[in-house]
């Protein structure tokens, strides 16, 4: 159970986080530590979802998976940073495919290699939440 301390005064004012994760168990982890970070996280488990959630939504943090359903994370990605409107959001992408997580080192923000932990996503989506306005 989360502590007094941890909740936000107002949970209307916490900023969108898309959870782009097809594996179900992944994506309520990372949701978690989102809440913790004081984000609403939003889940997507397709990519083809996620590419009409990320207009719709205009989320202040993404975290990608790459290998999605329909639509790639990579593709994904590239269609964020090509995108106006899009292009200041903060991406993480999560990934287990060490290789292709290298082709995107210019284009992520982050890039962590699963497995990750709880509380190192809250921590690292916690010094985003500080950045915004």
């Amino acid at each position: 159970m989360m502590s007094e301390s941890l909740v936000p005064p107002s949970a209307t004012s916490d900023p969108v986080a898309l959870v782009i994760e097809d594996d179900d168990k992944l994506s309520l982890i990372y949701a978690e530590a989102l809440r913790q970070a004081h984000f609403k996280p939003v889940a997507v488990p397709d990519g083809a979802d996620a590419v009409a959630q990320i207009t719709a939504l205009l989320p202040a943090l993404i975290i990608l998976d790459l290998h999605l359903p329909h639509v790639s994370g990579d593709k994904i990605l590239q269609q964020i940073r090509q995108d106006e409107a899009l292009a200041t959001i903060h991406v993480i992408v999560i990934t287990a495919d060490a290789v292709r997580a290298e082709a995107m080192q210019d284009k992520a923000d982050l890039i962590l290699t699963k497995p990750i932990s709880v509380l190192q996503l809250r921590d690292l989506a916690r010094r985003i939440r500080s950045t915004l306005a």
